[in-house]
């Protein structure tokens, strides 16, 4: 499980990290980026790493999963398939075929928060592959003989990631009883069921509605400087017109009354699971002066060998394959907080699970020690080391901020944000979420002997490479 900014994306250079925990006036930038906005509303950032001649691109547009129409579930992945369909200026499938011409990688992701393009290539290449993708930006062509081949590649890769993998189903099962009224409940590529129907009119109104220069953010990263990136922008981005975009609306999550556990059984399942999850702030959404100290405490309960988690269950007790627990604070509304459990052979879940409630237990009555805040804050803060090793690191860390609602200034202040956090808040965040607070439960199970259908898998035709 991916747990804090650090771990999801990583951050800067050494340098760059001890200068901003001994507390400079304001934190010099993470990863030695720099931004500027172009006049139809696109915003550039630029993250200079002389490495290599070699240079990353993304495109993040602040739309995603969470703000599609009730009932067509799956239109913004379904829309980042489309994306490679073919323009007005590009037949269907060239825009790959010219990357790879070149020497270069591409790939798009899709999560509820955002949708984000990229491409990898020699810096000559840059150009091109700006041509390319500002081009799609505003000419993307959508027709049924595109669209409907494309909906059966969809479906198979639910069959791939979701139907045929027993977690990724209970997963799906947990979001749905975590979030009541949120679309954090629906599923990224969307429920099958409704994914089947996906059509030309809806998947053009969201591309015509929230494609935009002024919904987007231009991530560059690599052997370039400013000045050639704002040259650049400026040729193939800064001629795309502006939209009025609507707000991005989103339903309140009402009080969870009421406990929930969730239970999947499958002839697929070799290792049992048992987690319980919260909903918990993030960042942006909910009582967010608890999330630098909720990450911290991420850390201690589950983060490695030396965790309460896995010191307790995996090493002491020996009771456990695996144990630890998760939190991810960067979402543009209420996040989730979570713990785990893999029981060894010859113990049972009940008795795993058990146990893992004990260590929590012991974290809310006796609280965290001071020690083990301060392990864990140079753990975290360890982490941004060697990001700028990496062309796509800082482009994700970036990406990821600023669409769900942080700024540069926050990213390039999470060492310092995380440096401050006491032990008195990680002990009060703790209690905030987990002392006494509604959950679900999930179970993951081996299917017992004879169960109908248990280890039936969805029909799949399509190999792995065929999914993007």
């Amino acid at each position: 499980m991916r747990r804090t900014a650090a771990r999801l994306l990583t951050t800067a250079a050494a340098v760059v990290l001890f200068g901003s925990v001994l507390g400079t006036a304001s934190a010099a930038p993470l990863f030695g980026e720099s931004e500027f906005t172009l006049p139809n509303g696109l915003e550039v950032v630029v993250v200079p790493n002389h490495r290599a001649p070699n240079v990353t691109q993304m495109v993040w547009y602040k739309v995603g999963a969470a703000d599609e129409e009730r009932g067509w579930s799956g239109v913004a992945h379904f829309l980042e398939h489309l994306m490679f369909k073919g323009t007005k200026t590009l037949k269907p499938k060239e825009f790959s075929e010219l990357v790879a011409r070149n020497g270069g990688q591409e790939n798009a992701f899709t999560s509820w928060d955002y949708t984000a393009y990229y491409q990898t290539v020699a810096i000559d290449s840059l150009p091109l592959v700006m041509r390319l993708e500002s081009d799609r930006m505003h000419n993307l062509v959508i027709t049924d003989e595109q669209l409907l081949p494309e909906r059966k590649v969809i479906l198979e890769e639910w069959r791939m990631r979701i139907g045929n993998v027993p977690s990724s189903q209970l997963d799906e099962q947990v979001e749905a009883a975590l979030y009541l009224n949120h679309p954090y409940r629906i599923p990224v590529l969307g429920w099958s069921e409704e994914m089947a129907k996906l059509d030309l009119p809806h998947e053009r109104r969201f591309y015509d509605t929230w494609y935009a220069p002024n919904n987007a953010i231009l991530i560059v990263a690599g052997d370039v400087t400013v000045d050639q990136v704002r040259k650049l922008a400026t040729q193939y981005y800064g001629k795309i017109p502006r939209k009025a975009l609507p707000e991005r609306l989103r339903p309140t999550e009402p009080m969870r009354e009421a406990n929930a556990t969730v239970e999947l059984m499958s002839n697929r399942v070799r290792n049992p699971i048992w987690s319980r999850v919260y909903l918990a702030p993030s960042y942006h959404g909910g009582d967010t002066k608890y999330a630098y100290a909720l990450e911290v405490l991420a850390e201690v309960l589950g983060g490695g060998a030396n965790s309460r988690l896995h010191k307790s269950l995996v090493l002491d007790q020996q009771i456990a394959t695996g144990a630890g627990a998760g939190y991810d604070p960067q979402r543009l509304d209420l996040g989730k907080f979570s713990y785990y459990v893999s029981p060894r052979v010859g113990t049972t879940i009940d008795a795993a699970a058990e146990a893992a409630q004990a260590v929590v237990a012991k974290v809310l009555s006796d609280g965290i020690t001071a020690e083990e805040v301060d392990r864990a804050k140079s753990r975290l803060q360890n982490e941004v080391l060697y990001a700028n090793d990496s062309l796509s690191q800082p482009g994700n860390a970036i990406g990821r901020a600023l669409t769900t609602g942080s700024t540069l200034a926050d990213l390039d202040a999470w060492p310092d944000r995380i440096g401050a956090v006491t032990v008195d808040e990680v002990n009060a965040a703790a209690h905030a979420v987990l002392d006494g607070k509604t959950s679900v439960t999930a179970r993951l199970l081996p299917a017992k002997p004879g169960t109908p259908g248990a280890d039936k898998p969805v029909p799949t035709q399509m190999l792995p490479e065929q999914i993007r």
